[in-house]
């Protein structure tokens, strides 16, 4: 009887994996490594990709929204959000969605009016539809529209969001109003940045006199209540300043405030890093101070600047909304989450159309979204995070 020799053992398959895996982080780059670990971040992807689309529906908020955000419909006011339907009137099934008409009534008691859905009346959505005219981009005018009603719906809106009081549809408006609400943050962040690093670098590579001034500056602003200080800054601005005007003031009273905490963040790494040797290096090579500074400098913690900012974006963005709201920051008939939000301010509104408070929604969606996305850049720049 003979007997065969067992197979050697064979390497497992995740050792394999885990060697190449090693070897592809031995030879990668840091950006390459920062990249890779923040693909893992599964959460923070999404956060990233829901971003994305929130920015690109800001960008293309002419063609997505099927009309003007200002254009009153006396005839429908606060209509609640419409359900978009694949039944016609008859109940049929089709692949084309649509509309059911609306009846309005009214109560006998309190006089309020509301509306009934008229199920054996039914409207097709079209695509592609042509509108009020706009100007795409602010650069390109058109009147292509993603979606509207035939001539045969009449007046009859495509309330996906409801309507407010003046009969304005909310879905526009939210969509013109994040145009203001998510640029506002990505301006007034840039604005913190230079601010933060010039002023941080200056006081963190001088030292001296210079760092002592600029602290104490850094130390008087954080010593202020944010919000009475952007609220009195904003009240001084003249009521009749132009909305363009009153947008940019707004941006830099934010900036101004809020630059401190990246000021004293770039401070210390600048404290860190004017002892390295490449830094040492380039002073001998004759290197002067700015190209030091903006060369050699800065460029080694880029990866933690941006998750700096990433995690800043939402704080813009609340303080802006927060202005709005309070009627001291921007106005009608500029649109912003926070003006629009100033239609929910009463109970009354609140109990009879809660979808007004929808652009809440779009802010805490764009909140957690940023927040979400600051976290995993902070993980993947981290060098010592595995």
């Amino acid at each position: 009887m003979t007997t065969t020799a067992a197979p050697p053992d064979l390497e497992p398959l995740d050792s394999f994996e885990a060697a190449e895996e090693e070897k592809a982080i031995a030879i990668a780059t840091p950006r390459q490594l920062m990249v890779r670990k923040f693909m893992k971040h599964r959460i923070a992807v999404v956060s990233l990709v829901v971003l994305i689309i929130l920015y690109l529906m800001a960008l293309f908020a002419g063609f997505l929204s099927p009309y003007d955000p200002n254009t009153y419909n006396s005839s429908f006011k606060f209509v609640p959000p419409m359900t978009i339907t694949f039944l016609d009137g008859e109940g049929n099934f089709t692949f084309r969605p649509g509309v059911n008409n609306l009846v309005e009534e009214r109560d006998p008691e309190t006089l309020r009016i509301t509306y009934r859905t008229d199920y054996t009346t039914w409207f097709p959505i079209r695509f592609f539809v042509k509108g009020k005219p706009y100007r795409l981009f602010n650069l390109i005018d058109t009147d292509l529209h993603l979606l509207g009603l035939g001539e045969e719906a009449g007046a009859l809106p495509i309330a996906i969001l409801g309507t407010d009081r003046l009969g304005r549809d909310m879905f526009s408006r939210v969509l013109y109003g994040s145009q203001v609400s998510l640029s506002i943050g990505l301006v007034s962040v840039f604005l913190s940045v230079m601010f933060g690093i010039v002023l941080g670098g200056i006081s963190g590579y001088y030292g001296g006199v210079i760092d002592t001034v600029i602290q104490r500056v850094i130390e008087f602003i954080r010593s202020l209540p944010s919000l009475p200080l952007w609220m009195a800054l904003s009240a001084a601005l003249p009521p009749e300043m132009p909305q363009e005007s009153r947008y940019f003031g707004i941006t830099i009273i934010l900036s101004v405030i809020g630059w401190t905490s990246l000021g004293r963040q770039v401070r210390g790494r600048f404290l860190a890093l004017r002892t390295e040797d490449f830094v040492l290096a380039a002073r001998l090579s004759g290197a002067k101070d700015r190209r030091v500074i903006f060369r050699h400098m800065v460029p080694s913690f880029t990866s933690h600047i941006i998750a700096s900012l990433t995690l800043s974006i939402p704080g813009i963005i609340l303080a802006e909304t927060s202005l709005s709201f309070l009627g001291l920051g921007l106005r009608q008939p500029a649109i912003s989450w926070g003006i629009l939000l100033q239609e929910a301010q009463n109970i009354r509104t609140v109990a009879l159309s809660p979808w007004l408070l929808l652009p809440g929604a779009a802010i805490i969606i764009t909140v957690l979204a940023f927040n979400f996305l600051g976290d995993g850049l902070r993980d993947a720049a981290d060098p010592f995070n595995r």
